[in-house]
């Protein structure tokens, strides 16, 4: 289904192309439509465009998966307070360069059972450009600072901001990775105010629905108080995205 899209818009273009073949106009047209398609496929992780990625759990059950990218960082432990204090568990997408730089608090998210998935070793800003075999190193390096430091091994993967492309579709298939996405974006490292973070998130709730979130400030942090509290009044439960992979099996 998420494909149909792309495949309308291919037929679209040969159709178009055939019935005014010849004009050269034509042909700019569709290589920039086209290209246009190509670069929001590889910014938008939920259409899967070149990868399959996970962005929601079907279930009927209101309940939600909490995630948290960028970490550990010095925020992180008053996440993990607050998770403790509402007995709720998320799932860390941790970058190798953190771990190493907060090895106690990385192996505390392990010892207070959250579920731990890959974040790439550097979080490259050039993510989008790196070929098959860096983005491989990016991917196997990280699972090795997560075994040296916390003796555990994750076949959960996030993609650095969301970006998927040919490349980093191969890396994935060869370090047999489970690629994560989101249907709820909260935008939280980039929009300030608190409230309209808040709301980006609790508006577009829905059952089984992946929240991409940052444990990297207190900004965050304030909003996720707020958001604990919502969800158990709207009678919302929470899930690891682990379990999702471990449902598919049974």
């Amino acid at each position: 289904m998420k494909h149909y899209p792309f495949i309308l818009f291919y037929l679209f273009c040969n159709v178009f192309i055939y019935a005014f073949q010849g004009s050269s106009w034509v042909y700019l047209f569709t290589f920039f439509a086209f290209s246009a398609v190509v670069v929001w496929g590889s910014f938008d992780i939920g259409l899967g465009y070149f990868v399959n990625s996970i962005t929601h759990k079907r279930t009927k059950v209101k309940e939600v998966a909490l995630t948290f990218d960028d970490g550990p960082t010095e925020f992180t432990p008053k996440f993990l307070d607050l998770l403790k204090e509402h007995q709720v568990k998320a799932t860390f997408f941790c970058i190798g360069k953190q771990i190493e730089k907060y090895p106690e608090i990385f192996q505390r998210i392990i010892a207070e059972g959250h579920s731990i998935g890959n974040h790439t070793l550097s979080h490259s800003n050039s993510t989008g450009f790196l070929s098959t075999s860096k983005m491989i190193e990016e991917i196997e390096k990280c699972d090795e600072v997560m075994k040296n430091t916390g003796n555990i091994k994750t076949h959960l993967y996030r993609p650095p901001f969301g970006v998927t492309n040919p490349n980093i579709a191969k890396a994935i298939k060869r370090t047999h990775k489970e690629s994560i996405g989101w249907n709820v974006r909260s935008l939280d490292t980039i929009i300030d105010d608190e409230k309209k973070i808040y709301s980006r998130v609790t508006k577009g709730l829905k059952k089984g629905s992946i929240i991409l979130l940052h444990d990297t400030s207190e900004k965050t942090y304030n909003v996720v108080v707020d958001l604990l509290v919502f969800l158990k009044d709207k009678k919302y439960s929470t899930f690891t995205v682990d379990s999702i992979k471990k449902s598919k099996k049974k």
